[in-house]
């Protein structure tokens, strides 16, 4: 995620680390080059009667337009929702803790040992979403025979929730919980299986690959042709109104990617790193467990990962 400080509107044309231009930047070079090939070519093929007009640029650019517009809606609408997700699992983290620690005030230590099954669940999820490997988290996190455990297991995220759930059951059989108690607890476990079922269906359902095609193709085709329909009218301004209309139009359709998937490791995707650091830093502290660790800043980029 990009976190910049507010700048001033004329600072803010030139700004470079945080933009798709780095993405799109060769694209361009593309087109400026295609819009190069129109002008040396333009009066022999208008020698042959070969002569594109802007009519139909024009209506095609509207419904680019539209579709982009739409399908930038649907990516910002996925991204929103799994920040809301995220939000909740930090709530039903927090919540948690909070009750144990006042229903069971003289039990610190197992309290500290369920925490850090928190913890390691939340960085487990990470891992999950954006596939990577959670051994080393897990094996900071919990003693070797609990992450052995976890890390064997299919799902490791469905193995930590097993393992709370069977903590609080053993604080219940052995009488330290009550049933209305335990009943209210566990339904924070469950808003984390929630949260949890809700970032699984993001990321193992993407937009329509079809409809997100049809897009794509008709976006670079449209930023192909459009340096031939504009020379007859342009001429020489032709590389430079070709490039900036292709800039629009490209960014939008890159934009659209990246928060599509919210979960990657994209400049403008969510900030999961600082987020578990976030709830680590906060269940620690609501267990009393000193020196806390540092919270993650941007970088000299002003990306926040």
């Amino acid at each position: 995620m990009i976190v910049r400080s507010p700048q001033h509107w004329f600072f803010r044309l030139f700004v470079w680390h945080g933009s798709v231009l780095a993405n799109i930047l060769f694209r361009l070079f593309l087109n400026l080059l295609m819009s190069l090939v129109a002008v040396l070519c333009f009066q022999w093929y208008e020698a042959l009667n070969i002569r594109l007009t802007l009519a139909p640029f024009s209506l095609l650019g509207i419904a680019i337009a539209i579709f982009l517009g739409f399908r930038n809606s649907v990516s910002y609408a996925r991204f929103t929702e799994a920040r809301q997700l995220w939000g909740s699992l930090l709530v039903a983290q927090r919540a948690l803790t909070r009750q144990l620690r006042a229903v069971l005030p003289e039990a610190l230590p197992a309290i500290r040992q369920f925490a850090a099954l928190q913890i390691a669940y939340t960085y487990c999820l990470k891992h999950q979403l954006r596939g990577t490997a959670p051994g080393g988290t897990v094996r900071r996190l919990l003693p070797e025979p609990v992450a052995r455990q976890v890390l064997t297991s299919p799902s490791p995220c469905n193995r930590l929730l097993l393992l709370m759930g069977q903590w609080l059951g053993a604080r219940r059989a052995a009488g330290e919980l009550s049933d209305m108690l335990y009943h209210g607890i566990d339904q924070n476990l469950t808003q984390l299986a929630t949260a949890q079922a809700g970032c699984e269906r993001i990321a193992n359902t993407p937009i329509p690959f079809a409809y997100t095609l049809i897009v794509h193709r008709t976006v670079y085709l449209f930023c192909t042709l459009l340096p031939f329909a504009l020379v007859p009218d342009l001429h020489y301004m032709t590389p430079l109104v070709s490039v900036f209309i292709s800039y629009t139009f490209l960014s939008l359709d890159i934009l659209a990617e990246e928060l599509g998937e919210p979960f990657g490791t994209e400049p403008n995707d969510l900030p999961l790193n600082a987020m578990c650091r976030a709830v680590e830093i906060d269940l620690l502290e609501m267990c009393d467990v000193m020196p806390l660790p540092p919270r993650r800043r941007p970088d000299r980029h002003y990306i926040l990962n």
